[in-house]
């Protein structure tokens, strides 16, 4: 029994004519009388009383109507649901994303996502350090908005650039560099800085180890955190400076200054990072394409 034979049946006992049921099939009326026949041989009952003035349906051709209509109609269901799918309209995306150097990329993102594909459930994590790496290896996470993870931790992963953002010293508007036009590293390596942990944070020192060496220094830390939102209030509180993204005032407002640092030779790159060995969804797909478009307005 194929799926084509219950549609036939449907459309004859919908009409109970098989000339009619032809017509609306676009196929032969003696290839139907055949493929109905055929059905009602295989399940060895009679589904249509036939006479010369036409066809009506038995009791067993009745209940199986309701059971045929039934089985096309959650056929037809799981196909649509396929295809939408596919087309990247309907799943469940678990997004990684650091907060604080994708504050410019991910509100327009999540916004133009959500109008493109509304049935797609997101779940957003907002993850510290190494928590982006460890969550696309164990594939916890599908996708992640972040910095360029560092060589060493770059095994398994893939990253596409999407942004690069200058460097840039954070301090209370009252510090004395509050108002500088800029700030040579140099200067940096006599403040007292605030970072995130070490621990948790591989690539971030990493980057500063990048910063400095050129400079013969080693960075005075008096704190680390492991949140954005601890990082500025313990900026903000004046224990000490910090070293981020010139995005970060978008998360930071009014509260620290920003002062571009002279000396830094890279900048901090944001992009997609996801696994190496990992399939991204449909959904997934789409969202990175959201991702590229959002960032080249």
């Amino acid at each position: 029994m194929e799926l084509r034979h219950l549609r036939y049946y449907i459309a004859v006992a919908d009409a109970l004519n098989f000339t009619r049921a032809a017509e609306k099939l676009h196929v032969a009326q003696p290839a139907l009388s055949k493929q109905v026949q055929d059905l009602e041989d295989e399940i060895g009952v009679d589904l249509f009383r036939r006479s010369q003035r036409g066809v009506t349906l038995t009791a067993e051709g009745k209940l199986f109507l309701e059971e045929a209509r039934r089985i096309v109609a959650a056929t037809d269901a799981a196909v649509k649901k396929t295809q939408a799918l596919a087309r990247g309209e309907i799943g469940e995306l678990n997004i990684g994303y650091a907060s604080g150097p994708t504050a410019a990329i991910m509100p327009p993102t999540l916004a133009a996502f959500q109008s493109a594909a509304p049935q797609v459930i997101l779940n957003l994590h907002d993850c510290v350090g190494n928590e982006i790496s460890d969550g696309l290896r164990a594939s916890k996470l599908e996708i992640c908005v972040a910095p360029r993870p560092s060589e060493m931790n770059m095994h398994g992963l893939v990253f596409e650039l999407l942004k690069a953002y200058p460097l840039c010293l954070a301090v209370p508007p009252k510090h004395p560099l509050a108002n500088a036009k800029s700030v040579p590293v140099e200067r940096i390596l006599d403040q007292p800085l605030i970072g995130y942990s070490k621990r948790d944070y591989v690539d971030y020192h990493a980057m500063l180890g990048l910063l400095f060496k050129p400079h013969g220094g080693t960075p005075r830390f008096v704190l680390e955190v492991d949140r954005l939102n601890t990082l500025i209030a313990a900026v903000e509180s004046g224990r000490g400076v910090a070293i981020v993204v010139s995005v970060f005032g978008r998360s930071s407002g009014i509260r620290l200054k920003l002062r571009p640092i002279v000396g830094a030779e890279s900048a901090v790159e944001v992009g997609i990072v996801t696994a190496k060995d990992g399939d991204l969804t449909p959904a997934g797909e789409k969202f990175c394409a959201v991702l590229r478009k959002i960032v080249k307005k």
